[in-house]
Formats: C-alpha cells, structure tokens, sequence
C-alpha cells in the first residue's frame, strides 16, 4: 500500500491546484462554461414570449346585432299531394282515396334592400298556399314573390313596410378556409337562431344541389328552417345565402357540411330577376357532349378529356369564334374541363360581355380562340 500512498500523496498537489483554478475561473469567466444547450435555454427563457393574439372577438354579439334584424323568418303552407293508393274507412264502409293535406312549413331569407327585396330559395317558397313574413322587430307581412331561378335555387320576394334594415354585403371572394362564419336563420320554426363556425371550403362543385354550383362550405349548423338565410363573417357581412347540408350519405351522417350560394352571385341574381325575370348568364351558342373511348377513337382525337361540339348556333359566340361541331373544348379561361358538368359550372358566373378564352382540340391539332358571350335567346 506504500506506493499507492506515494502516488496520491504525489497526485494531490496538482488536483488541488486544477480544482483552485477552475473555481477562479468559474467565478470570473462563467459564460465559458455555458453548454450549448444551456446558453439556448437562457436565450430562450430570457427572450420575452411572443403576445397572443387577442384581435379576434371573445363574442359575436356585434356581428349578431348587425345582421340579425335584415334576417327574417319565412312560413309558408304547402300542399302535400294525396298519397297513392286508397285506405279503408269504416265510416263509410269502403275504400276512398286519401286527400292532400296542407301543412306548415318553415325557411328564411334575407333583406337585402331598402326597399324590402328579399332574397331565400326556392325551395323554401315553390308552389305556396300562402306565404308570411315575420320580421326580427316583431312585425309581419305578406310577401309578393317577384320571380325565381329553378338552376340555382333562389327566389326574390318583396315587401312594403317602413324602416327596413338591409344587410352589409362582404366578399365571398375574400373568404378563406378557418374564417369564423355565423348562420342565422329559423331552424325547426323554433325562431331566429346563430350558430358558428368556420369556412371549411370554397367553390364547392359537383353536389347535386344546384344546376350551378359554386358554393361556400361551412361547419356551422345549417337545419331544416335555415335554408334562405344568411351566412355572415365575423363583422356581419353577407357572406353567402344558406341553401342546405349533406344529411345522409353513403357514409353515413354528414352534418356539419353546409353551403352556401356566394353572396356576390346570389345579390346579381336578384337584379336580373327584378330587372329581367330571370337570371341571365353569359352563352356561348353551342350543343355538347361528354368524351368517351368510342368517340375518341372514332374521331382520331389527340386528348382524352374536354366535350365534343356536336352543333353551332349560326351566328352565336362560338360560330362568330371560328368554333365547328367535332370541336374539342379543353379548358375555359385556362380551367381544364372533363365533362359538360364541369363546363356548365364554369359558365355558372359569366355574363354576357364577357370575353372568354377556349382551349381546343381539332382532330389532332390544338389552338386557343377568343369568343364574346352574348344572352341566350328567349324561346318565342
């Protein structure tokens, strides 16, 4: 054991010394003793946090208080035709037919003039026995139905009372998914009911609601009753006009997937019934057809997807384009089209005027042509 006396005796001195040193450093220099790790920790706790963001309202209320009074409640009564068939009455001792019956029904709609224009759907007002309006402030009336549009599911009513608050007309636009969104409507007839959510989707196609669609998506509660009223953003602006949700599907209960027509379209669609009874869209003059194999192979055609002119208005817009049937539209105003569905939505918002491009395929060639939108000409 001597020796390893020896050793540490021998070793002592220098350890101390190292020991003495390293604490004199530790006391003057103690930033080169910081870890990589712990100077990122210091940094961080010394760096103030990033302020949340208090901008967005704890309540709706004013939005609410906004919107709420140009939101009425529509009750309409509506015939159920009589059921098929025949039931036994013992009354009477023997068969009879089951009569149609009137009953009750429930929407909304939206007050978008001074004037007391209306805009709701048509389903909400198609084929009344009698129509009521009940205003927010209490008040009643009997609505005159000024025209409809069967394609995008809208009517225009008005009234003639006094003092009547027209809603703030936003930008559907301007919307992005996340938004805070507020339906207002008459749900169930319980009376005029918010519910919240957000924009879940935009230019929402293919649904089979509409003829044309283009809607807004939301989670916000959309019932029975809320069909015609208002879909508005967080400053109560008109967003859209409620149309409905997807119920039942193949994969089972879909609330919380509700539309809305875009109020921009909805707004022009109400100046077009009350200026021309109907709704008037850009046309382009021209009968067509989805592609299929046979059709492709038989033509020759160089691309699998676009509609096939199969006719040409004579001195339409595509006739004066330089347009022929066994024409191929590709793309409308660079939107890629596959089906006749998908063509007729891009028409969904065009007017006539309007200027648009057309992507083509002729046999095995492409080219781009420009055609002028007219009005569809009315039937005599």
């Amino acid at each position: 054991m001597r020796p390893l006396s020896k050793l540490l005796a021998y070793l002592s001195g220098p350890i101390l010394l190292g020991t003495l040193v390293a604490m004199l450093i530790m006391l003057f220099f103690p930033e080169r003793f910081n870890l990589p790790l712990t100077s990122w920790l210091e940094q961080r706790m010394a760096t103030p946090a990033a302020p949340v963001n208090t901008s967005a309202p704890y309540s709706y209320a004013h939005a609410v208080n906004r919107a709420a009074p140009s939101v009425v409640n529509i009750y309409t009564l509506k015939e159920q035709p009589a059921a098929q068939g025949s039931r036994f009455n013992p009354l009477l001792g023997r068969y009879s037919n089951q009569p149609a019956r009137i009953l009750p029904t429930t929407g909304s709609g939206v007050i978008v003039s001074d004037e007391g224009y209306i805009i709701t759907n048509l389903h909400v007002v198609e084929s009344p026995r009698a129509i009521r309006v009940a205003l927010q402030d209490g008040r009643e009336a009997e609505p005159r139905l000024i025209g409809f549009s069967e394609e995008d599911d809208m009517a225009v009513l008005k009234i003639d009372l006094d003092n009547l608050q027209a809603i703030e007309i936003g930008d559907p636009d301007a919307a992005q998914v996340g938004d805070v969104v507020l339906a207002i409507g008459n749900p169930f007839g319980v009376g005029q009911t918010v519910t919240q959510g957000i924009v879940s989707g935009t230019r929402r196609k293919g649904l089979n609601i509409a003829h044309y669609e283009n809607f807004i998506q939301t989670d916000a509660a959309i019932n029975p009753g809320n069909s015609g009223g208002a879909l508005v953003d967080a400053q109560g602006r008109l967003l859209g006009i409620n149309i409905g949700d997807l119920r039942q599907t193949y994969y089972g209960d879909a609330s919380g997937i509700g539309f809305a027509i875009p109020a921009d379209r909805a707004v022009q669609a109400l100046v077009d019934i009350v200026e021309h009874g109907r709704v008037v869209r850009g046309w382009l003059g021209v009968s067509a057809v989805d592609l299929n194999p046979q059709v492709i192979a038989a033509l020759g055609l160089s691309t699998q997807d676009g509609v096939l002119i199969t006719d040409i208005y004579q001195n339409g817009p595509a006739d004066l384009a330089g347009l022929v049937a066994g024409d191929v539209i590709t793309a409308i105003n660079g939107n890629q089209v596959s089906s006749m569905s998908g063509a007729i939505q891009e028409f969904a918002n065009l007017r006539p005027g309007d200027i648009i491009t057309l992507d083509i395929t002729r046999g095995q060639d492409t080219a781009q042509l420009e055609a002028v939108l007219t009005a569809e000409p009315q039937q005599p």
